[in-house]
């Protein structure tokens, strides 16, 4: 008999109602523990829920067990979801009944929302929520790149969509609100055993597939294509499926990128996490530049972080749960490995990538953007390939001829203390909580910035600033343009009218 977990869906959809009828929800579980315990623990910290759930009512049980990990008498979970029998849940693979009539929770069941509405996840318990090392096939659960992920992938309509390395189905669960068909695909029997729990437990229906990239689609396209691949880099052992593709460094992105153009549709968008080497510190870009040469992909390319190759390695093997002395023997023999290939740093970023309509790229831009609150959104994303299409459609004639207004922005201005007092060496206009939304201005450019009101053609008022500063207009138009480009990629001016 197999192993795998929760093959019997039926089951799993009574389990699902049984919990949700026991307030097992996001609102209940809230509600239970207070706003400032329930904060905590979504934000990671677990010990005052476990002070809060120290009783036997139904919903601490619930939550002790699937949320917290903890072992509990078998007859309080029976009590806590009437109707379902504790040893299903056993034969499923969600508890263990261990032979003191207790239950020691093997998986991770958790309520999940977006703007659509609210979910159950089926995940393993995490290293922090059990015992030793994980598992071989451990399959994560909901974790910041998963969040990351999600809110970066743009939200709108299409009738295909790919979740390639699907694991325990976050992401497809957010497709299912603006995707008419879902393919998920993953290497690890175990990870789409646990999607299709979250699906069926979700009220959602996808179309699972075993296997390594693109294979289990080829021949197929898509309107949009999501992952968050086993992108660690490494030496190309597997130890563990989740993070290890069994590809040396970061090929398996690099495999990933150059077989995407062959599976979406013209004007098709892909969102993908991802890890590059870097071997030259003054040129982080190097990898990501390579994996899109000759794939026709438009391209946002945002490094959000570049990790020192302790700091990596150390953050993969917290993640792990492996004991001290395995730790220091992996971690001895991935540095000896990054030492012979020459990786100084590793990038860690989000890449919107688009087929174009007719087939000819129009911009292939990579960027580091690392500042809080400026990660890359869906919104943002589509926002920045539409004024990448609208700057690729009117020539520097057109936008003369346009009335261009300016979003709300902050004037920042850098100042040095010298001997006649603070020195301003530097000004940059921002729009808050636009990632890479700075401009760097000058006087003539802050000047121009603010008078784009939506009333005056850009020609009109650049005439009138050349004469404030007693100079021609077309002298001033040349270096203006490629500002009032860069300005209105960056959203910070648009058309007015």
């Amino acid at each position: 008999m197999t192993d795998l977990p929760c093959r019997d869906l039926a089951l799993i959809e009574t389990f699902a109602t049984a919990l949700r009828s026991a307030g097992f929800t996001g609102d209940g579980i809230a509600e239970h523990l207070g706003t400032e315990v329930s904060a905590s623990l979504t934000g990671g910290v677990s010990w005052p829920a476990v002070a809060a759930v120290a009783d036997d009512r139904p919903l601490s049980t619930l939550i002790a067990v699937f949320l917290l990990g903890e072992m509990r008498p078998v007859a309080d979970l029976a009590a806590a979801l009437p109707g379902i029998d504790v040893d299903d849940l056993d034969a499923q693979g969600i508890v263990r009944i261990t032979s003191g009539d207790e239950v020691v929770p093997v998986l991770d069941v958790r309520p999940y929302a977006d703007d659509a509405g609210e979910y159950l996840v089926f995940a393993d318990q995490d290293a922090g929520r059990r015992a030793g090392a994980l598992a071989h096939d451990h399959v994560l659960g909901i974790g910041g790149a998963s969040i990351s992920l999600a809110r970066a992938v743009i939200r709108r309509p299409v009738a295909r969509a790919l979740d390639l390395g699907t694991g325990c189905g976050v992401q497809a669960l957010h497709l299912g609100a603006h995707c008419d068909h879902i393919v998920a695909t993953d290497t690890n029997e175990r990870a789409l055993a646990l999607a299709a729990a979250t699906a069926r437990a979700s009220g959602q229906s996808w179309d699972l597939r075993a296997g390594s990239l693109f294979e289990p689609v080829a021949g197929e396209r898509f309107d949009l294509i999501v992952s968050n691949p086993p992108f660690v880099i490494g030496t190309g052992d597997q130890d563990y499926i989740y993070r290890d593709s069994g590809i040396p460094a970061d090929g398996l992105c690099a495999r990933l990128i150059g077989e995407l153009p062959d599976h979406l549709n013209p004007g098709g968008v892909a969102t993908i996490l991802a890890n590059w080497a870097v071997r030259d510190p003054e040129d982080w870009a190097a990898r990501p530049r390579e994996w899109l040469a000759g794939t026709g992909l438009d391209a946002w390319v945002v490094q959000r972080e570049l990790a020192d190759p302790v700091s990596y390695v150390s953050l993969w093997l917290a993640d792990a749960g492996e004991s001290a002395e395995s730790s220091a023997r992996r971690g001895r023999a991935w540095l000896d490995y990054f030492e012979r290939e020459g990786i100084v740093a590793v990038g860690m970023g989000v890449l919107t990538l688009r087929k174009p309509v007719d087939g000819t790229p129009g911009f292939q831009i990579i960027e580091e953007i690392t500042g809080a609150g400026e990660e890359v959104t869906g919104d943002e994303a589509a926002a920045f390939l539409d004024r990448q299409d609208f700057l690729a459609a009117h020539d520097d004639d057109a936008i003369l001829a346009m009335c261009l207004a300016t979003m709300p922005v902050v004037l920042e201005e850098q100042s040095l203390l010298g001997d006649d007092g603070w020195q301003t060496v530097g000004s940059a206009v921002r729009r808050p909580g636009g990632p890479g939304a700075t401009l760097g201005v000058d006087e003539v450019s802050r000047a121009l910035v603010a008078g784009c009101r939506g009333q005056l053609p850009l020609t009109g008022l650049i005439a009138l600033l050349a004469a404030h500063h007693g100079v021609d207009t077309d002298a001033l138009a040349r270096p203006a343009l490629p500002v009032v480009r860069e300005a209105i990629a960056r959203g910070i001016l648009y058309q007015a009218r």
